[in-house]
């Protein structure tokens, strides 16, 4: 019998039989499962076998979080069950194939804009800012600006469009390198035709509205005139611009001979590519996306704008539960373009504040119940800085009622935000930092509907979990948290774990990925790399390897502590592109020792970030262990865990 024999007949089971199992694969901590029918995964249970540390589901993947043996793992339950194990690309397509054409559709439309948010993040804050120093009358009886009476700041007013334009009048080169780096074809050609849509050599797509239609310059092909039109800052047009150059470079390459496809294959896409783009999918595009914002600022601004809000703002936490959502960021950058702002984004910071308030009011509930709390704070956290699936998926979801006080908490918070025409800059910083992307002009009312955000379902929530909440959910079962006082007793050594990389420690909350910022695996630390060489952090036995994708790997210490060592995120993914691993298990290293070779711009290319996480999985005899973060790091010399 295998050591996790009864562990992995219960999960059987419980994911609904190997009759629901449609796909099933690993990676360094955790079961990836694509289930014919989710439902019949019975999470709660799930989470009481002794093995499992946690589930979610992610990108149509339901995943177990089993730790440093999972490998082991993995073999005895496909050899239990009787399936085949399969590559995590395979376990991929089968999640994708079983998501139905609108969540297909909203996943790509997620994967093109996830790159580009950052970006419009930072356009969004330093309008804001612009707007503050250059707009703002703050002196001579509010008839000057700080740029109006200071040549410093009004220099840093003119300096800082540099950027804004760079984000908002050049975002379809961003738009199309997107898409073409998601769907596999060559980037640089993307960004050129990016480029052709933007040329300064065309009319500003922001001034065709005022500019007369006489005006306007054309080419002049004898049998026909185009308009020499920009596309800045439009969305649609670039979008359907880029899918045009991907059908056709794909299209050419299939058919294209080998020996020229180099020179074939890029002058027989880019250049139709960039025709289509002027002459149809352009206009089209413009057209489209000037209707959509039409709708919805026209929605929102009629006489039921208040009834669209409030319907808005109840559903947008749902929304994010399917994926559904990533349609705003299309939307949020028309409004942008058409109307100089956008009313719908302040909706959904405060949609994030309100979920995260209703963990809040959970944190209070549950405050006995240290298990809880280890999900409880890190979630409510992340949710007010604007990263809401660890409170949705994690807390609210899980229990419900939450969720749903948070949706009434939004809905109150939305109509509120409408109600005073409230617009942001751009897309922004989410949860309690969105202010900072808010015009000005609408600070006092957006602070009103935050405050209606953070207490509606606070007290909701309070109010209706003093009822509902189990007593074994309020508080730790009696036993679980007891000490073995025999190892209090025993021999310890005293040490320290040193960095792995050189570079910027950060406390393990500041991951972007659940699994580690809620410590679900164990506390730990976390290095933004400034090299590429992973070293050993202490004299250590290798326990465990991923030599597919060599991005991480396992050691023990002589007390016992175990520290998984975790390079990049969702890195997995890379099949050991750009990783070279040197060490295998079973072998001794000495601190500083080689463990893991990496490829920064592989990873970056592949849309993932190098940050380099360090858990510790298991303490063994060691205790006080304390993680030090917040300074510079030097792979092999700085101290960043220590223990007795």
């Amino acid at each position: 019998m295998g050591k996790y024999r009864d562990d992995v007949e219960q999960l059987l089971k419980l994911v609904g039989g190997k009759e629901n199992i449609q796909a099933v694969s690993h990676c360094i901590t955790r079961m990836r499962f694509v289930l014919a029918d989710p439902k019949k995964a019975d999470g709660k249970a799930i989470e009481n076998i002794p093995s499992v540390k946690g589930t979610f589901t992610q990108a149509g993947q339901y995943q177990v979080i089993i730790g440093n043996d999972v490998s082991e793992f993995y073999n005895e339950f496909t050899a239990f069950a009787g399936i085949e194990g399969v590559s995590k690309e395979a376990v991929k397509a089968a999640a994708k194939s079983g998501q139905n054409p609108l969540q297909r559709i909203m996943g790509a439309l997620g994967e093109i804009f996830a790159p580009l948010i950052p970006a419009l993040i930072c356009g969004g804050l330093i309008l804001g800012f612009r707007n503050v120093i250059g707009e703002i009358n703050f002196f001579a009886d509010g008839t000057q600006s700080l740029a109006d009476i200071s040549q410093f700041w009004e220099g840093m007013y003119q300096f800082l469009w540099l950027i804004g334009e760079a984000v908002f009048h050049l975002l379809p080169v961003g738009i199309v390198w997107s898409i073409t780096k998601k769907m596999g074809t060559t980037q640089i050609l993307g960004i050129v035709l990016g480029l052709t849509l933007v040329s300064p050599q065309l009319l500003n797509g922001f001034s065709v509205a005022s500019t007369p239609a006489a005006e306007i310059p054309v080419w002049n092909f004898g049998f026909a005139q185009v308009q020499m039109i920009g596309y800045q800052g439009q969305v649609i047009s670039a979008m359907l611009a880029g899918f045009v150059l991907v059908f056709l470079e794909k299209f050419f390459r299939k058919y294209c001979p080998e020996v020229v496809s180099m020179i074939v294959v890029p002058f027989c896409s880019l250049v139709p590519a960039v025709i289509i783009a002027h002459t149809v999918v352009g206009p089209i595009g413009w057209k489209i996306g000037d209707a959509l914002a039409t709708v919805v600022y026209n929605g929102l601004f009629s006489g039921f704008g208040w009834l669209f809000a409030g319907v808005f703002g109840l559903l947008y936490a749902p929304l994010v539960m399917t994926g559904l959502h990533h349609m705003t960021n299309a939307i949020d950058s028309q409004l942008v373009n058409a109307y100089g702002g956008t009313i719908l984004w302040p909706m959904i910071a405060l949609s994030n504040i309100a979920q995260g308030s209703s963990v809040l009011a959970m944190t209070v509930l549950q405050r006995k119940n240290e298990r809880a709390q280890q999900v409880n704070v890190p979630a409510c956290v992340s949710c007010y800085l604007g990263v809401t699936e660890p409170a949705l998926f994690g807390v609210n979801l899980k229990y419900g009622f939450p969720l749903v006080c948070g949706m009434i908490g939004s809905c109150a918070a939305a109509m509120v935000s409408v109600g005073f025409g409230v617009q942001a800059f751009s897309i922004g910083v989410g949860g309690l930092p969105g202010i900072l992307s808010i015009k000005t002009e609408f600070y006092l009312p957006f602070l009103a509907a935050m405050a209606i955000a953070v207490a509606v379902p606070f007290i909701l929530t309070l109010i209706v979990g003093s009822r509902k909440l189990k007593a074994e959910d309020r508080e730790t079962e009696t036993g679980i948290e007891t000490v073995d006082e025999g190892l209090k007793n025993e021999g310890s050594l005293t040490g320290e774990l040193k960095a792995v990389l050189s570079g910027q420690v950060i406390p393990i909350e500041e991951v972007e990925d659940t699994v580690f910022s809620q410590k679900i695996m164990g506390d730990g630390v976390a290095v933004k790399p400034e090299d590429t060489l992973v070293k050993a952090p202490a004299d250590a036995v290798v326990s465990v390897v991923m030599k597919e994708s060599a991005h991480a790997c396992g050691l023990t210490l002589a007390n016992g502590l175990e520290i998984l060592i975790h390079v990049g995120i969702d890195t997995v993914d890379m099949n050991g592109d750009g990783f070279q691993l040197f060490v295998e298990e079973g072998q001794k290293v000495r601190m500083g020792d080689p463990l893991i070779q990496f490829d920064p711009e592989k990873i970056r290319a592949a849309g993932h970030t190098a940050t380099t996480m360090m858990i510790v999985t298991g303490e063994g005899n060691a205790r006080n262990v304390t993680m030090h973060s917040g300074m510079k790091g030097t792979a092999a010399e700085t101290a960043v865990i220590t223990y007795e």
